[in-house]
């Protein structure tokens, strides 16, 4: 969790009562601080102050917002005070999930958080998941490729044989239709996957002339 306040206190409040939750957490002193961390590392929630000097809690949300790598990220909003209509209105204009006002309670804020932590922890389970189907999609694709490739090597070489020996045109033909639809089927199972590169050249199919 990212921690955002320009008073250190606050800071060490904040640490004192979230460390039970076995968390890294991340402090910034500042809006700028703050945008660096996220660059460098991924959080489940950021805890931010709404009054700071210089970028303000409400600008550093908007930015955070506006960035493609970190809009889904949810922010807490930290206020010194309790909020009116119109101030709780700008919290979730900024983009915020919530707010409290200190003094909060411990038990409250740690309820809250909670809730991001177990949702962003699920979020990284899924994404895993997701990418152990692909691997294994992309294994089970791989292992077709050599018995396609033995097919179209057969091809080709039954179609070589055939040229040498200058048989009629109609036969060539047959056998390069043959050729090339064998090659369409491993360039179809090719295309399938993405990430996959095409089928190199020299398993297309040549164009042979009649004779």
């Amino acid at each position: 969790m990212l921690l955002v306040d320009d008073r250190p206190e606050n800071l060490l409040a904040l640490e004192a009562n979230l460390s039970a939750l076995d968390q890294t957490l991340v402090r910034a002193p500042s809006g700028e601080e703050a945008l660096r961390a996220l660059d460098d590392d991924e959080f489940a929630l950021v805890l931010l102050a709404t009054q700071m000097p210089g970028m303000d809690g409400y600008e550093t949300a908007a930015r955070i917002k506006r960035r493609s790598q970190t809009r889904d990220t949810p922010i807490i909003f930290i206020s010194a005070y309790e909020m009116g209509p119109h101030a709780t209105f700008r919290v979730y204009a900024a983009g915020a999930v919530d707010h409290v006002a200190r003094p909060y309670d411990p038990w409250l804020l740690r309820a809250k958080v909670v809730v991001f932590v177990d949702l962003h922890r699920k979020n990284v389970q899924l994404r895993k998941q997701a990418a152990l189907l692909r691997t294994r999609a992309a294994t089970g694709l791989l292992a077709q490729l050599p018995a396609l490739l033995s097919d179209v090597e057969t091809q080709a070489r039954d179609l070589a044989g055939q040229l040498q020996a200058q048989e009629s045109s109609a036969t060539v033909r047959t056998m390069a239709a043959r050729l090339e639809r064998e090659v369409g089927s491993l360039c179809q199972v090719l295309r399938g996957e993405p990430g996959v590169p095409p089928a190199p050249a020299s398993l297309r199919s040549p164009q042979y002339p009649d004779r």
